[in-house]
């Protein structure tokens, strides 16, 4: 049996798991482009072969150490350089582990222990870094211009001996490489567990969990992993290193939540998804009124633990208590558990509680922004008639106490697009996004706002931006597929169309009493040329919501998209007169109507619309 040593490179992406739930389409089309630019031009130049891909990762063989680490250090360097302008959530990030030892050659592949070995290396590899056993370490010796940090010796999974790790902690000098920027501290705040013996309390505990993660983002200096991928991992049972592993971070923050009449317990431990050790832990038995206190102790202690510097007004942020009554925080984070739950009656059970937390504090900036979200949502998705000047006048109130409340600008923006004032609007939405990049509701209502003025491009991004923070929403992909097809990338096209209406799918087998899901994946399935299937879905549709204006608009649009722009028409006859201020952009713009267009029932109601928006603004 043939032997030879080599110098084996073991590369991964840091949080794939993560990042595919986001939005795999555009996970794999980036991977597959920066394996083709980056790293096999790489591998290749420094006298390298991959030898097997991994899904997520490769390996390579060389045979000089030092090329080894030459490759790894541009690798990283070039790495770092295409991620430059990536929203920290969506970089690519490797980790690299090298080692030099015996290799048995089959088939094209390569095994034994050092391949076993340079895998277990890269597991323990800092993100955007590069770790050595120590037997590659001594090859590398002082032939290179860099500097090694001792990690010391390793446990690591199936290996039965410890093994000395070294990390380099600079890049190379010169054309190929370049000195890496040191890593933010990355951490994810698992949902903390209710134990308060009743499952109705799920929304305090989960309240908590969100409002330590609201705070944690406000710190320029940390990565935080956004609310919705968090809570993809409630009430499951995993080990804690797999998870920080699925994730790409370093830290998680687990706890639980025991809260009985006016007392409360929290426990927080602050957990390495290294190795799974404690790097902090806390228990608060206090009265509820302290709860802000303790959310601002937590938030300071793994702050202190992380070594992170705070400026001055990160330092104001996290410390300002949204309101000084205990009952009407608790009426929020209700509020809030139901506003998340995608259907027209979550929205109006949230929008009760929202009101009756700002009876009690009349200065809750974030109940008054909740309601404005609420009559936002509930006007943008499902139609509902709900004075504009009322959803403008209660943003206003959330943006008068609190300027900087991103949540409220981005309910002021989707008020004004209903409206058909689209500059207001775009500058609404702009500094919803300047204050929070992360913000669904934001990202999602300017997609379509752009979509209804013909700015595709924009509209696109918007999209995409939407479907990556909220990986379980189904209608950015869906519209995100239009708007491609609109763009002839059809390709890209059909692969959100399916993402889509798998989240579709599942939402309607969540919120069976929602129309929504079946309104847009309808829609898909039109695209794909499913008649039978199209059928069924606006069956399911007008079931659910028959008299829905939003649900009579996407049924047309499913109509015209399977070839039948006489049914579509019939429908739209029907929607116009409730359509809304812009109701003409939408038949005008929207790609999925291009069959009515050529009917001369199109031109009347064209007509139609374009007098009732006339008359509007003139009333």
């Amino acid at each position: 049996m043939e032997r030879r040593l080599s110098a084996i490179m073991c590369a991964d992406v840091v949080g794939y798991s993560r990042l595919m739930g986001a939005n795999e389409v555009a996970t794999l089309e980036s991977l597959n482009s920066r394996r083709v630019e980056l790293l096999e031009p790489l591998i290749a130049q420094f006298g390298g072969r991959i030898f097997k891909f991994t899904g997520d990762g490769m390996l390579a063989e060389f045979p000089s150490v030092v090329g080894a680490v030459e490759g790894a250090l541009a690798i990283q360097a070039g790495m770092h350089q295409a991620n430059s302008n990536v929203p920290d959530d969506r970089r690519i990030d490797l980790r690299i582990g090298i080692h030099v030892g015996e290799v048995i050659p089959q088939d094209g592949d390569l095994f034994g222990d050092g391949v076993n070995l340079a895998a277990r290396i890269e597991g323990i590899a800092r993100p955007g870094r590069v770790a050595l056993s120590q037997a590659a370490r001594d090859h590398v010796g002082n032939r290179l211009d860099i500097q090694f940090e001792d990690r010391g010796e390793q446990d690591l999974k199936n290996i039965d001996r410890p093994v000395r790790v070294f990390e380099i902690a600079t890049a190379i000098a010169g054309p190929t490489a370049r000195a890496m920027e040191a890593d933010k501290p990355s951490i994810a705040v698992l949902p903390f567990n209710n134990m308060s013996g009743d499952p109705d309390q799920d929304f305090f505990s989960d309240g908590i969990s969100e409002d330590l993660i609201t705070d944690l983002s406000k710190i320029s200096g940390l990565f935080v992993v956004g609310r919705h991928t968090s809570f993809a991992y409630k009430g499951k049972s995993e080990q804690l290193e797999a998870v920080a592993r699925e994730l790409g971070v370093r830290y998680l923050l687990e706890g639980s939540v025991r809260k009985s009449g006016n007392r409360v317990r929290i426990t927080g431990q602050l957990i390495d998804g290294v190795n799974g050790g404690h790097v902090w832990a806390e228990r608060y038995d206090r009265d509820l009124t302290d709860i802000f206190a303790i959310q601002d102790e937590i938030t300071k202690a793994i702050v202190d633990q992380l070594k992170v510097r705070l400026v001055p007004a990160e330092q104001k942020a996290i410390a300002q208590a949204p309101t000084d009554n205990v009952e009407a925080y608790t009426l929020y984070l209700k509020g809030r558990h139901y506003f998340h739950n995608p259907t027209k009656a979550s929205l109006k059970l949230a929008r009760q509680l929202f009101v009756r937390a700002t009876e009690l504090d009349a200065a809750f900036a974030r109940a008054y922004a909740g309601i404005a979200n609420c009559d936002a949502r509930l006007v943008g998705w499902y139609g509902v008639r709900i004075p504009l000047n009322d959803i403008l006048a209660m943003a206003g109130k959330a943006l008068e106490l609190d300027p900087r409340l991103a949540e409220a600008h981005a309910a002021r923006g989707e008020a004004l697009r209903v409206a058909g004032r689209s500059d207001e609007s775009v500058e609404a939405f702009e500094q919803a996004l300047a204050l929070d990049p992360h913000s669904f509701e934001a990202n999602l209502a300017y997609g379509r706002l752009c979509r209804a003025i013909g700015r595709m491009e924009q509209s696109a991004k918007l999209f995409t931006r939407a479907l990556e923070v909220q990986p379980d929403d189904y209608q950015a992909p869906i519209l995100l597929q239009s708007i491609l097809l609109a763009l002839d990338r059809e390709d890209e096209a059909d692969e959100y169309g399916r993402l889509g209406l798998v989240r579709a799918e599942e939402a309607l087998r969540q919120y069976p009493e929602g129309s929504r899901p079946a309104q847009l994946g309808a829609c898909v399935h039109a695209r794909a040329g499913n008649r039978e299937e199209t059928m069924s879905w606006i069956e399911k549709a007008l079931w659910i919501d028959p008299d829905d204006a939003q649900a009579q608009y996407n049924v047309a649009c499913a109509w015209a998209i399977i070839g039948e722009p006489e049914r579509a028409l019939d429908v739209l006859e029907g929607w116009a007169k409730r359509g809304g201020v812009l109701a003409q952009n939408w038949l005008e713009r929207d790609p999925d109507l291009t069959s009515i267009r050529a009917s001369p029932r199109y031109d009347k109601l064209l007509d139609t619309i374009t007098q009732q928006g006339s008359d509007s603004s003139n009333s």
